[in-house]
Parts: C-alpha cells; structure tokens; sequence
C-alpha cells in the first residue's frame, strides 16, 4: 500500500538514530499509539505496518495528552502474506493475551526466523511458551502508558507512562537497547532492563488485585479506596504477599513492611480516574484476559499449598461472565 507523507512538523526525527522497521499486530489501544508514535519518527510511510483481523484507514489521528491531534497514514494490513517483511523489522504482538498464541501461529510461517518479537501482553500466560518456540529474541514488555481508542481511526495517548523491555532471561540486552531507545524517541518512555520477568509478577499482581474488582463492581479504580471495596482490595493483597513470598518474588521498592499493598495502592491513586481494561472488555462484550491474570496466581498457590479464596472467588465470577458474552 502507498501512503503519502505526513509533513515533516509533525515528525520526530533524528539523525542519530536509523529508520527502524516495525509490524504492529493488534490495533488496540496500545498497539495503535505503539505503531502511530513509531510512525511519527521516520520519513518511510511503509516503516511502520498495523496488521489486524480487519482492515483499518490508513489515514489516522494521534491525539497526544496534551489534546493535540496529528494525522498519520501508515500500512494497514489483514494479511500477514501482504506484509511487507524487512531484515531489520521488529514484530510487536499486542493482542489480548487470550488471542496471542494464534496471532503468533498465524504469523510465523511469514517471518524470517531470527527477527526479534516483542510480547506486550497482560498476565503470564504467553511470555514462556513464545520464548520457547520462538528461534530469534523474544523481548517482553510492560507499560504503564496510557490510550483508548476513539474510533476505528482515532486513538488518544491518554496519559505518558513508562515502558520496562528485556528477555525473560536477560539476554539479548543490546536488542533490548536500542528498541528502548527508538520507543523513547518516538515519545513512549522505555528502559531495557535485565530483571523483566519480576517486572511480569509485579505488574501481575496490581492487574489481579485491581481488574477484577473493578470489573466486578463497574467502577473506577479510585472507588476501590472506598468503602466496601478497600477491604476486599486488602484481603486479596495478603494473599498475594503470601504467594510471592512463597514463590520468592522479590517485592517492589519500599520503606514499609508491606511492600506489596504499597504498590498496588500507588497504582490505584495514580489510575484514580481510569476505568481498567477487563471492565471495558466486558462492557464492549469482548473475552476477559482473567486466566491470563488469575490463573497463573492460582496455578501457582495450588502448587505452593497456599490458599487464595479472593482469587478464587475472582476467577469464579469472570468464568461464569466469560462464557455467558
């Protein structure tokens, strides 16, 4: 597909940096403001591809926090034979986590098999069996970055976060690097780190405490400082202390003796306002990523002997709405 030029204002450029190649696959929120901000830093309009069950506009808008709209065209695409495959490409996989092994099946047999993957999913149900079949690197990601989308042609970058990207093992570090590198440059904050797998279990942890419940009680995640809910949120944090402390996850950074509710209480002061992923899942009638997110947890407390009546409790009630949607 041909697209034309944005103008040259509208882009981030850098000469320090090469013109990087990247596939996007899943044009939700995340994967949208992923691929339009990358989009924005090169002059090459067929750099970036959005590949997606079905076909988008090429022409799109990036509403940046500021309120700022920028009109972007970038290759859309349904077929992954039609993709236009580079040597240097990176392939982000942004779908939900309970789509992701078939986006990746379907994709594989069209990639050269050393290019690198970037796995930006919830939960930690993926991130290993992908890693293991996978012959080339396979970087996770985890972000606190901030979109919804509009429409089929407007996304909004909500609120700037940060990215943390590295190999479950700590390999590939260079890689790691320099894709940290381009996604700053493209104005999404990332750091290559080598500990991304505990990055995984805190990021779990806050999802598991915080989705659930949102999506349980259809609030925002401020209203889970209130009463009835603040109780709730204490009692499934106690049995998530347990479980990492069995586990040996080492706890977030913290001057307290409960490292654990710290985070998860920061993250709900910081997402005061935000309505969480798994309540809009279910509000748009679309499939939960709750085993992506609780059954790890309850896999792993099975495993340990460890009790988690909250957990349980949680997947329960996201089991009988999963099937009825």
């Amino acid at each position: 597909m041909n697209a034309s030029r944005t103008p040259t204002a509208e882009r981030l450029e850098s000469p320090d940096l090469p013109a990087p190649a990247h596939m996007v696959v899943g044009p939700g929120a995340i994967g949208r403001l992923l691929a339009l901000s990358l989009q924005r830093t090169v002059q090459d309009s067929a750099a970036v591809s959005l590949l997606g069950r079905r076909t988008l506009p090429e022409q799109q808008c990036l509403e940046t926090p500021d309120g700022k709209r920028i009109p972007l065209r970038i290759t859309t695409l349904m077929e992954p034979s039609h993709a236009p495959i580079r040597p240097d490409m990176v392939v982000h996989l942004t779908t939900k986590s309970w789509a992701t092994m078939n986006a990746f099946e379907t994709l594989a047999p069209h990639l050269p098999v050393d290019i690198p993957l970037v796995l930006w999913q919830n939960g930690f149900r993926v991130q290993h069996p992908i890693s293991n079949r996978w012959m080339g690197p396979v970087l996770c990601a985890s972000t606190t970055e901030g979109a919804y989308v509009v429409d089929d042609s407007h996304v909004v970058h909500a609120g700037r976060g940060h990215t943390v990207i590295g190999h479950l093992n700590g390999h590939y570090r260079e890689v790691a690097v320099q894709l940290a590198e381009q996604l700053s440059h493209a104005g999404l904050a990332a750091t290559a780190v080598d500990d991304i797998e505990v990055r995984l279990w805190h990021k779990l942890v806050v999802n598991a405490v915080i989705n659930p419940l949102v999506a349980r009680f259809r609030i925002t995640n401020g209203q889970l400082r209130d009463t009835p809910y603040s109780s709730l949120v204490e009692a499934t944090l106690d049995e998530l202390s347990t479980l990492m402390q069995a586990l040996k996850v080492p706890a977030p950074p913290s001057t307290s003796l409960y490292p654990w509710h710290d985070l998860v209480w920061q993250v709900i002061e910081r997402t005061a306002a935000n309505r969480a992923s798994m309540l809009q899942d279910l509000e748009a009638n679309r499939p939960t990523e709750y085993d992506a997110i609780l059954g790890p947890l309850r896999e792993a407390a099975q495993t340990a002997g460890i009790a988690t009546p909250q957990l349980d409790s949680r997947w329960q009630e996201l089991e009988v709405r999963n099937n009825q949607g």
